[in-house]
């Protein structure tokens, strides 16, 4: 048992780049390691979920990056608020116990509202004017006010989009280094996404993907011996992937795909707070894509079975989808929630899924061309790229060469899950659920 554990939640990393990272290597040097499987869908929101809760999406509902609300008619890509998990988390099972153990939760997506003791978190302040004025969700909500005073504002603009780098991740670990001076949590989990970005941007492999290596290295290094520095004895560090990016060189249009097939209808956009051009009319399609990197949600209006079934035959045997899984099929990968999709389109290894629904470039939406990541119907992986000419998001999905989603059957699809001390956890392969019972474990629950 050790009195602090800090969990390091890292998209991206595989096993084999740990001998890239000194700083990391040397941390775990004489640690456990395993092979660390996400549960589908391998993407961040439910993954996340699952280390924390130990449970798959079936149980505490977060099937996807977004929601859909049928009884609004309205969808909702990246919520940060905390209640849309329906089972308890670490922080929440650990606030429970005799002892007061204490949580610090930094940056996961879902933290919005989170019961830890200590929070932070994205939140931009949305002005009338349509700007956006930078700041942070705090728990207690002066923190970010003394947060800022150290560091400056949290580097928005670097943590997604065009100029996502290093900056962000860096800001990340410097807060977490003084908030673990200042209150010493028993628990800290920490979401450092800097990997996620070349690896998607220009391939897993790619010059960018390995420099972004030696980027987190350091930052890593200055985290550990900070937080080290900053509690009674060092804690037990862990260290875990969320999965594993995968190369594509093949991209599909499951929206396009159901327009054409007349199942999905779009609206002028007002000109107003949703823009010009084409707006996806989820109320009035019978059939539309939430799109998730390699996966896609089908939501069948009224679930109809008629379009159900027309959606999947619409879909099986087309190039760059694997799997077409319609109504009970669901139950395959546990997914057969309330909230999913009465179909859900998943990709081969090699593709990814683009939420694009319009037909001709000159009628998109003008939120396509920006980073806009709540009014999309779908996670668009094209942000990181700019068109400099017109200085806005370009259009052509084929931009993207890294992906993750679909089910977890190779290795390079896979993560690591890492520790600084022996004898935390046992097997060679362990899933994403396991994270939250080693972590407990280590409180004696």
């Amino acid at each position: 048992m050790n009195p602090h554990v800090v969990l390091l939640s890292i998209p991206g990393l595989r096993a084999k780049d740990v001998a890239a990272m000194p700083s990391l290597a040397r941390l775990t040097a004489g640690g456990d390691r395993a092979t660390l499987v996400p549960s589908f869908p391998c993407v961040t929101c439910p993954v996340q979920a699952n280390m924390t809760t130990g449970q798959l999406p079936i149980r505490h509902g977060v099937v996807a990056n977004g929601f859909f609300y049928r009884d609004k008619s309205e969808f909702e890509m990246w919520t940060a608020w905390n209640d849309c998990i329906d089972k308890e988390q670490i922080w929440d099972v650990l606030g429970q116990h005799p002892d007061e153990l204490t949580s610090a939760v930094w940056f996961p997506l879902h933290s919005k509202g989170a019961e830890a003791d200590y929070v932070c978190t994205p939140a931009p302040i949305h002005n009338p004017d349509g700007s956006e004025s930078l700041w942070c969700y705090t728990r207690p909500t002066e923190m970010y006010g003394d947060l800022r005073d150290t560091l400056g504002h949290f580097p928005l603009k670097h943590f997604w989009g065009p100029m996502a780098n290093i900056k962000s991740t860096a800001w990340i670990a410097d807060s977490a280094v003084l908030a673990a001076r200042q209150h010493q949590p028993n628990f800290f989990y920490i979401y450092l996404p800097h990997l996620d970005y070349a690896a998607q941007k220009t391939g897993p492999d790619s010059e960018a993907a390995v420099r972004a290596l030696a980027e987190l290295d350091d930052v890593l290094g200055r985290l550990v011996e900070g937080v080290n520095a900053a509690l009674p004895q060092p804690p037990l560090w862990l260290v875990a992937s969320e999965y594993g990016i995968v190369p594509v060189d093949h991209v599909t249009y499951p929206n396009r795909v159901l327009r054409e097939a007349g199942l999905l209808v779009v609206r002028e956009g007002d000109g107003g707070k949703e823009g010009g051009g084409e707006i996806l009319d989820v109320k009035n399609s019978a059939a539309w894509a939430l799109c998730d990197h390699q996966f896609s949600h089908v939501f069948v209006r009224d679930e109809d079975p008629a379009v159900l079934s027309r959606v999947a035959e619409l879909f099986r045997g087309r190039e760059g989808f694997d799997e077409v899984l319609a109504g009970s099929q669901r139950a395959r990968y546990d997914m057969d929630h309330e909230r999913s999709g009465e179909v859900i389109l998943i990709s081969t290894r090699n593709s990814w899924q683009a939420y694009y629904y319009w037909l001709d470039d000159a009628r998109a939406p003008s939120f396509a061309r920006t980073v806009d990541i709540h009014r999309k119907p779908g996670y668009d992986p094209v942000e990181l790229h700019v068109d400099m000419a017109t200085k806005s998001i370009p259009l052509d999905a084929t931009l993207v060469k890294g992906s993750h989603g679909a089910p977890a059957v190779t290795e390079e699809q896979r993560g690591v899950l890492l520790s600084s001390q022996p004898g935390r956890f046992g097997g060679a392969t362990l899933s994403d659920t396991h994270v939250a019972e080693i972590v407990l474990r280590e409180f004696g629950i």
